[in-house]
């Protein structure tokens, strides 16, 4: 066999495992895989204006189209650049591979010119690290890593490639499968364990189904079990933020997300049964409020494909280690097979019904100022026959999205959740409309967030991708702002944005259209508008700058003492608000 580069090594081996796009941006520690790159046809590189980005991007197109995202990028600042990302799709399960450049095998250590400790930097906030010494490695690391990164619980793979071993000459290796030596994660469930979670669920009277991205994760089908499995016992189903999508919000059981911004009836209903069935979520800390007060009277079972993450947080009376789709399957077959009757939950159901009633979802409107509720419902009005991927940033806006925009089917919401990072619903988009191409993929966002990386306007310009963008342009850091008005006092600290651009001339300027809403009679028109165009559009909707996002539970409280938007109209929050916190 005839030896090749090690930037040829790498070219041909992510071709060899259906690697279609890469997001990255030269410098001089990868020029050898770049000039790989150039002299092929089979892998697309997508050029961004920073290394953030091109994570990101990797990110929205692995989770808008379930395969593993890659990124390559350059040694020292290229590499440090990433680690948001990268730390960013490690907190959110995200499959991703990052190719990252390096100083000569000989220079490392020495402070050389753009050097920096990559596989020390992210040995935490990567699913796992490698440093390649060796070009004839290079070949098996890279199979290695998109194994490590797509098996269990996804998540980000580091490469760090020295430049002398790209250059370097190797023969490659027998193109075997993909895989690990000793990572076999659990799959399949203990069905004596599966069999006692249902013979639990046929027994509860108020069961719950908690439901996290790990469902999204196991694929389409797991999403599909999930509704018969709701539908085979009727108990209703509540999600977290990143496992929006997952159970179709026009179902009937449908209780909306829970959590720190979860509605009233998803919150006390977790609170008051006596059966909690955690899939594919992880008990994290804006979902349980206070430990101590979570669910005190009610058994739970958490399934999850990663062992460390059940019985990290809360106690748990059955888990169950397995891929979640696999463990609903043995679920229904159980259920089926044991012939329990499917269990009166009538007075269940009353009770929930009942906390419906609340409407805690429900804002108060005056005049023709645009609510950002009424802005986020009148988009999914105009766009929900079309099944958009909606990718958001971090704040208000993205709690506002996650209650009034309706999902249907997974894979269509793309939001940060674990780490919570400003920036990543332009570049997410992007990465989602290069994996989607025919698909309306709009990013819902914050004047604030929306800066963070807003150079990438460029990218779907270069790349003539429609990406269309949502502003709810209140002029503050509203999160930050709400919670300053909640818990010191509002002193408005460095939170309101006293120099903020003209999007409209902004997004002109990168070859974008425009559009600027101002008032609420001209708020269906201008999303048309936006529809409309067949290409990037960046609308500037102006919404009502001090707007809170309710329900609420204040860090450190219970399920129980949600702060409702009922409260703030009337006038109570503020000492109720002082109670809690």
């Amino acid at each position: 066999m005839t030896e090749k580069s090690g930037a040829d090594i790498l070219i041909e081996t992510l071709s060899d495992l259906g690697v279609e796009v890469v997001f990255g941006y030269p410098g001089g520690a990868v020029l050898p895989i770049y000039d790989a790159i150039f002299k092929q046809e089979k892998i697309k590189h997508i050029l961004v204006r920073h290394e953030q980005a091109a994570t990101h991007a990797a990110e929205g197109y692995a989770r808008a189209t379930g395969k593993p995202g890659v990124v390559l990028v350059t040694s020292g600042p290229g590499a440090t650049n990433a680690v948001t990302g990268i730390t960013d799709a490690l907190m959110d399960s995200i499959p991703m591979v990052v190719i990252t450049g390096q100083v000569p095998t000989a220079l490392i250590g020495t402070d050389a010119f753009q050097e920096a400790d990559t596989v020390g930097i992210t040995r935490h906030c990567s699913k796992h690290n490698y440093l390649v010494k060796d070009p004839a490695r290079l070949e098996p690391t890279i199979r290695e890593a998109f194994y490590i990164a797509t098996s269990g619980r996804p998540g980000p793979v580091v490469i760090d490639i020295p430049k002398d071993v790209q250059v370097a000459t190797a023969r490659r290796g027998d193109n075997g499968p993909i895989a690990h030596k000793t990572y076999r994660p659990q799959t399949e469930p203990d069905m004596a364990l599966i069999e006692k979670a249902v013979d639990m669920l046929a027994a509860a009277e108020r069961p719950i189904f908690y439901t996290g991205g790990g469902i999204i994760n196991s694929g389409p089908e797991a999403s599909r079990l999930l509704r018969r499995l709701a539908e085979m016992t009727g108990a209703p189903v509540t999600s977290t933020l990143m496992g929006l999508g997952a159970f179709p919000a026009s179902d009937d059981k449908w209780l909306g997300m829970l959590g720190m911004h979860g509605t009233y009836e998803a919150n006390l209903a977790m609170n008051q049964a006596d059966l909690i069935i955690a899939l594919g979520a992880r008990f994290d800390d804006r979902v349980t409020g206070r430990l101590d007060a979570f669910a005190p009277n009610s058994a739970k079972i958490h399934v999850d494909i990663d062992r460390s993450s059940i019985n990290k947080n809360v106690r748990v009376d059955l888990p169950i280690v397995a891929d979640v789709g696999s463990a609903i399957r043995a679920m229904l077959e159980a259920y089926e097979r044991r012939k329990h009757p499917k269990p009166d939950l009538s007075e269940w159901w009353s009770r929930i019904n009942g906390w419906r009633q609340t409407k805690c979802l429900d804002f108060p409107e005056e005049g023709n100022a645009i609510m950002p509720q009424r802005a986020i419902r009148a988009l999914w009005e105009a766009t929900k026959d079309k099944a958009p991927i909606i990718t958001t940033e971090v704040g208000q806006h993205q709690m506002w999205a996650a209650q009034h925009f309706h999902f249907d089917a997974p894979n269509k919401w793309l939001t940060s959740g674990g780490l919570g990072t400003m920036g990543y619903g332009l570049p997410a988009a992007i990465g989602a409309q290069l994996g989607n191409p025919d698909r309306l993929v709009i990013d819902i966002a914050g004047e604030a967030s929306i800066q963070m990386n807003i150079q990438e306007l460029a990218t779907a310009t270069q790349y003539r991708l429609p990406v269309k963008i949502f502003i709810l342009n209140n002029e503050y850091m509203g999160m930050v702002r709400q919670w300053q008005e909640l818990t010191y006092q509002s002193r408005y600290s460095e939170s309101y944005s006293d120099a903020l651009p003209d999007f409209v001339k902004l997004g002109e300027a990168y070859g974008w259209k425009g559009i600027r809403i101002d008032t609420r009679d001209q708020l269906d028109a201008g999303i048309a508008e936006m529809l409309a165009y067949d290409g990037p559009v960046i609308v500037d909707c102006r919404v009502a700058k001090l707007a809170n996002c309710f329900p609420m539970i204040p860090s450190g409280a219970a399920h129980t003492e949600m702060l409702l938007q009922a409260a703030e109209v009337s006038g109570e929050m503020d000492d109720e608000a002082k109670a809690l916190v």
